[in-house]
C-alpha cells in the first residue's frame, strides 16, 4: 500500500491555528460503524455516547516547554534546539536548527547563562546528542526558559501554555501533546465519571517522530520511531474488567491506542507493562484492545491517519475526512474531533 493512498486535499484555511475559546465546545464527528452513519455534535455532547461500565483510557503525559532558543557562545548565532528524548540527569537527544551551527563539541548558551549547552555528537536521524550545563533543577529551568514545542503548521504563538496540555497531564515528558485529549474540560469528566464510566489513565510520552511525513512510498518500509510507554497494574486490572463486563475500550486519542495495543495480547487482554514501543497499525492491522476511538483530525499521508484507516478503512477514512472538509471542520492540533464508535 503507497502514502498516495493516504492522501486528501486540504484547504489552508482548515488548519487551526488556536484553540477553541472553551475546550470542550469544539466540534464533534461522531461516525457509528453498525450502520454507517455520521453525527454533528459538539464535543461536550461525547457524553452521550460513552455507556455506564465502559473503560475511558487517557494517556496522561505532560508536555514539556522543549523548545529552546540559544545563541552560540564563540559567535552569538541563533540557534533553536528541541527536546526529544532524555538519556540521563543532563543529557538529551535534541532536534537542532539550524544544524550547520550545530557541530561536535560546539557550546551554546540560554538565558543569559542559567542553561549552557555543549554538542556531544550527532544522531542517525541528523538530531544532536547535548549535554546540558546548569545549577538547580534542569525541569525548573526548562520551564522559565523554554517554549511549547508547537507543530510547524501553527504559526500563531500561544499565549497560555496551558493550553497545550491535557487537563489531567501528570507526568512531564513528551514533545507534543496526546491532542485528542484537549477537548476535556474538569467537569465534564466529572460528569464522565458519574455516568459510571471508568477513566483510565495509561502513559506514552510522545515524540515528534509522530507527526514526521512518511517518506517511503510503500507505508510498509517505513521505520517508526519509538517511545516509552507504561501501562500501571491498576490500570491494566480496569480495562480488562471493564472488557470481562460488557463494557466497552474507548480510547482517548491514537497514542492511548498505541499504548495498549502494544501490552495487549490476540485475545484482547491488556497487560501491565513499561518500555519502548515502535507499533505502527496501518490497514490490515486486526485491533487486539480497542472497542471506540476519540481523535482528532490528523495530516494526509500521516501515520496517525494509517491507524484511523485500520479501524474503519481506508475509503471510509477518507470519505470522513472529505465530509470534515466539506462540513468546515478545524484540523489538526487545535481542531476539532472524531469519534468512531
Amino acid at each position: 500500500m503507497n502514502k498516495k493512498d493516504f492522501y486528501y486535499d486540504l484547504p489552508k484555511e482548515l488548519i487551526a491555528q488556536t484553540p477553541a475559546p472553551v475546550r470542550d465546545e469544539s466540534r464533534l464527528m461522531v461516525y457509528h460503524r453498525d450502520g454507517a452513519s455520521v453525527e454533528h455534535r459538539i464535543f461536550h455532547d461525547i457524553i452521550d455516547y460513552l455507556n455506564p461500565g465502559d473503560a475511558l483510557v487517557v494517556n496522561e503525559t505532560r508536555v514539556l516547554p522543549a523548545r529552546l532558543i540559544g545563541q552560540r557562545e564563540d559567535t552569538g548565532g541563533s540557534m533553536e534546539f528541541l527536546l526529544l528524548k532524555r538519556v540521563n540527569y543532563n543529557t538529551w537527544e535534541t532536534l537542532v536548527k539550524p544544524g550547520r551551527r550545530a557541530k561536535t563539541g560546539a557550546e551554546f548558551v540560554f538565558g543569559e547563562g542559567k542553561l549552557r549547552a555543549t554538542v556531544l555528537s550527532s544522531t542517525p536521524d541528523g538530531g544532536r546528542l547535548v549535554r546540558f550545563h546548569f545549577d538547580g533543577v534542569f525541569e525548573e529551568i526548562l520551564d522559565e526558559l523554554g517554549q511549547m514545542p508547537l507543530p510547524p503548521y501553527i504559526t500563531e504563538r500561544l499565549e497560555d501554555k496551558n493550553r497545550y496540555q491535557t487537563v489531567y497531564a501528570r507526568e512531564e515528558g513528551s514533545a507534543a501533546a496526546p491532542t485528542a485529549g484537549l477537548h476535556f474540560t474538569p467537569e465534564l469528566m466529572d460528569r464522565i465519571r458519574e455516568k459510571g464510566v471508568d477513566i483510565v489513565p495509561v502513559l506514552l510520552h510522545v515524540g515528534l517522530g509522530t507527526f514526521r511525513p512518511v517518506k517511503e512510498e510503500n507505508i510498509e518500509d517505513h521505520h517508526m520511531h519509538s517511545e516509552y510507554y507504561m501501562v500501571p497494574e491498576d490500570s491494566a486490572s480496569r480495562i480488562n474488567r471493564a472488557r470481562e463486563r460488557g463494557g466497552r475500550v474507548v480510547c482517548v486519542g491514537t497514542t492511548s491506542v498505541r499504548t495498549l495495543e502494544t501490552v495487549a495480547t490476540e485475545d484482547g487482554v491488556v497487560h501491565a507493562g513499561s518500555g519502548w514501543t515502535q507499533i505502527f497499525i496501518m490497514p490490515g492491522y486486526r485491533y487486539k484492545a480497542v472497542d471506540a476511538l476519540i481523535t482528532n483530525f490528523h495530516l494526509p499521508e500521516s501515520t496517525l491517519l494509517m491507524l484511523v484507516s485500520a479501524l474503519i478503512g481506508r475509503e471510509t477514512a477518507l470519505d470522513l475526512y472529505n465530509t470534515a472538509v466539506k462540513e468546515r471542520y478545524r484540523f489538526f492540533s487545535f481542531g476539532d474531533a472524531m469519534c468512531i464508535l
